[in-house]
């Protein structure tokens, strides 16, 4: 079996992560990175024996496949130029910037027939599968997708930087077709929404509701599903998975509101049996493989073998649709219930307000 020829194109905070996975995977040569800072370039290529270019069109000769890790903006132009060349391409999600870019990356990636993958690496986080495992029709979800204000990715707001990752999650789990979105957001930091609390109606009945903020004191990513059969907990971070369902002496036994009313009933003792005595607890061990690496592992198998990817241009176009909803209905937020006072979420403060904050 020949080596691939795979390149990274960028190679800042996300992009020398690929390079390094890339440059170990078998199979894989990473014949080059291309980055138009030359200290940063050179430095990567030569940590993991490759080179550097500064424009990625000198790859287009040499290359089996790219790794895209640029700013969002970017993702069209620079994606469509290899797609067009029927050059296999990995570009970081969000897809696009907007939902236009989107569909036009995956109308230039069908009209070549050539493979789009892009990198929604919650779906490779065995934690995700050990959770999904459990909860299969979930009919309520809450997710939590909070960070401190990192200073990458300022030309996308929150919803494509952070809340992209749980509703592509949320497609795919729930399976069905979003009816309504409420969406409420606001800009902290300047250009873009960086803090937003969205709802998710589906045609099944499933509710979703989804928070993500990266101006958090803290970090956290984490994920409750309800189903008729129990509840499931994630920490995507910890890889921590927990999973509540009724034990045969809830379902058969006497019932435990029925114990309690009895006289002489031990209403501590009945406390401590919730969990363990009527609802069943498991915590399944969760593998510790990175998802990143799998992420790529996966783009260079349905490269070899022709197998859809996991996470292809149409499901990362699903997603961008539902979260062009979301920023709809953020900027469409009425503060006071009318359109007279402020729209959306940057918020203009009175003059006097102003004055006191300067």
């Amino acid at each position: 079996m020949s080596s691939l020829n795979v390149a990274v194109v960028g190679v800042g905070a996300l992009g020398r992560h690929h390079a390094r996975i890339l440059a170990g995977l078998e199979g894989v040569n990473l014949c080059a990175v291309a980055d138009t800072n030359p200290v940063q370039g050179q430095a990567i290529a030569e940590q993991f024996g490759s080179r550097w270019v500064a424009d990625y069109r000198e790859l287009f000769e040499t290359v089996d496949a790219v790794s895209l890790a640029v700013p969002t903006h970017a993702h069209l132009a620079i994606a469509s130029e290899f797609l067009s060349r029927q050059i296999p391409v990995l570009v970081e999600k969000p897809i696009a910037c907007n939902l236009v870019e989107a569909e036009e990356l995956v109308r230039i990636s069908e009209a070549h027939r050539t493979l789009l993958q892009v990198g929604h690496v919650e779906r490779f986080n065995p934690a995700t599968r050990a959770a999904f495992d459990r909860c299969p029709n979930p009919r309520f979800i809450r997710s939590e997708r909070v960070s401190p204000y990192s200073f990458r990715s300022t030309d996308i707001g929150v919803i494509h930087d952070l809340l992209i990752h749980d509703i592509d999650l949320v497609l795919s789990v729930v399976k069905s077709t979003v009816k309504s979105v409420e969406a409420f957001g606001i800009s902290v930091m300047g250009e873009h929404e960086d803090a937003v609390q969205a709802r998710l109606r589906f045609q099944n009945g499933c509710i979703a509701d989804l928070t993500a903020s990266r101006i958090s004191p803290s970090a956290k990513r984490a994920m409750q599903l309800w189903g008729a059969s129990g509840c499931v907990s994630v920490d995507f971070t910890s890889r921590e998975v927990t999973a509540y369902r009724p034990s045969e002496t809830l379902l058969y036994g006497t019932p435990p509101l029925e114990r309690a009313r009895k006289a002489g009933a031990n209403l501590e003792a009945l406390k401590q049996d919730v969990f363990g005595t009527f609802l069943k607890v498991e915590t399944p061990e969760v593998s510790a493989a990175d998802a990143l690496t799998a992420e790529l592992a996966s783009f260079v198998d349905a490269i070899r073998t022709g197998v859809a990817p996991l996470v292809g241009g149409t499901q990362a176009l699903q997603a961008m649709q539902v979260a062009d909803q979301v920023l709809s209905a953020v900027n469409e937020h009425e503060w006071d219930g009318t359109q007279q006072g402020a729209v959306g979420p940057f918020i203009q403060f009175p003059p006097e307000e102003r004055r006191l904050a300067g």
